[in-house]
């Protein structure tokens, strides 16, 4: 197949790439908005005087809401532009991570989290949309993948510079200080960023009302793409969120007795290992589009016997090589679950792909929600067991795996049809 841009194709470029990165840069700070509480888990519980269950309550909310909020934002990201919802999202989430930073009880933060993951909501399938309004589509795997890197840098500002700005100035200076991070990066939006290049606007969003908006989200859920999509992420993404969005920390001090400092290097190791993976999953896939679901159903075995060998290893902590070779192992969860958009996406026309991937985004983010509060309610009732109350995970993996091989033919005979039919149509298009 021929590289060269499709005719109608948005030209790319170096406008393209600056106008692009405006998009990440505002995702890349609600990633580190996002993952802020996993560095100040411990913190949070002495300030606000809770316990675990109340502890993972934050993030499942922030979750809940972002979680639920996916496919309207999917709807509306094509009908009002990704400036718009870009804007919208980093006002919402400057404004959380602020009132966080000087909220004086447990119910103002819970509120300041939950508005901070309706604005981080918006921010990732709008990049999604950018990248393809301005770069041609067989950019658009590669596009994603680079999105998803620059999100996992933003965690890693999370484990290096926030940690260390928590412990040396406090609570209230660090979150405040890093919410200045969302001004500027709406500024830049605001003065530098547009929708689409000259001459490539999009076609004028049909107002049909609600109607039209259920046959949008009925016939993405109808295509086994789709669904497959949802269940890769589902299974792939939540072991290593859980992990760093908030108990990785606490287990690795107090299951595993590292020091704070240690803990934090171990957690920089799971983002490193996701960017060096993400990188090289992006360039099998590239050229070998058959190894999306191998790489997945990979991903999943390896997760499960490197956290099952974690956790029951004899004696009473695990040594440091196992829990090295868990966080890299760890990496390689998220660029897991960003093939589920590599089967969502072709499985659905243009205008319907906001609708398919906020579908698809659901899945990761229900599971986390899910693993969040099941960890937190069996750590409460079995004194910090965590050997017990990380076995949920497995249960997920299980769940999530039996959905992933159900529809894996169903998905893969539909996407072949859709192929040989493309390809009959480019037959058919005069030179």
């Amino acid at each position: 197949m021929s590289n060269a841009t499709l005719p109608g194709d948005p030209p790319g470029g170096r406008r393209a790439v600056a106008i692009w990165c405006i998009g990440v840069a505002v995702y890349f700070v609600a990633v580190i908005f996002r993952t802020s509480l996993g560095v100040a888990g411990l913190d949070a519980v002495d300030r606000f005087h809770m316990n675990a269950s109340a502890l993972s309550t934050f993030s499942i909310l922030q979750l809940l809401v972002y979680a639920g909020m996916q496919i309207p934002v999917g709807l509306l990201v094509d009908r009002l532009g990704t400036k718009k919802m870009l804007g919208l999202g980093a006002v919402l989430f400057t404004a959380g991570q602020l009132g966080f930073a000087f909220s004086p009880s447990y119910g103002t933060a819970l509120a300041s989290r939950a508005l901070l993951g309706c604005g981080d909501a918006m921010t990732f399938i709008s990049v999604l949309r950018l990248g393809t309004r301005w770069f041609p589509a067989r950019r658009g795997p590669l596009v994603a993948q680079l999105a998803g890197l620059a999100g996992m840098a933003g965690n890693l500002v999370s484990t290096l510079v926030l940690a260390r700005l928590l412990h040396g100035i406090g609570w209230t200076p660090a979150f405040a200080g890093s919410a200045l991070a969302g001004v500027v990066v709406l500024v830049l939006l605001l003065l530098f960023l547009k929708d689409h290049p000259e001459g490539h606007e999009p076609q004028p969003f049909p107002h049909r009302g609600s109607a039209y908006v259920r046959r949008q989200i009925v016939a993405a859920w109808r295509e086994p793409g789709t669904r497959l999509g949802l269940w890769v992420h589902f299974t792939t993404q939540f072991p290593a969120m859980v992990f760093l969005l908030l108990w990785g920390l606490p287990f690795l001090v107090e299951a595993q007795g590292l020091s704070r400092a240690t803990a934090g290097e171990l957690l920089t190791l799971v983002v490193l290992s996701n960017m060096v993976v993400g990188l090289v999953y992006g360039q099998i896939v590239a050229r070998h589009h058959a190894a999306r679901l191998p790489l997945a159903l990979g991903t999943v075995g390896a997760t499960a016997l490197v956290w099952a060998a974690t956790l029951v290893y004899p004696g009473e902590r695990a040594p440091m090589w196992l829990l090295l070779v868990l966080c890299t192992v760890l990496g390689a969860c998220g660029p897991a679950s960003m093939l589920g958009f590599d089967f969502a996406r072709p499985a659905n026309p243009p205008e319907r792909q906001g609708t398919a991937s906020g579908i698809t985004n659901m899945g990761g983010f229900v599971a986390s929600m899910t693993t969040l509060f099941a960890i937190g309610v069996l750590l409460d009732a079995t004194d910090d067991d965590y050997t017990v109350a990380f076995s949920v995970v497995f249960v997920l993996q299980a769940f999530g795996l039996s959905q992933i091989l159900r529809l894996r033919r169903r998905a893969a005979r539909r996407e072949r049809e859709r192929l040989v039919a493309s390809r009959v149509e480019t037959v058919h298009v005069p030179a």
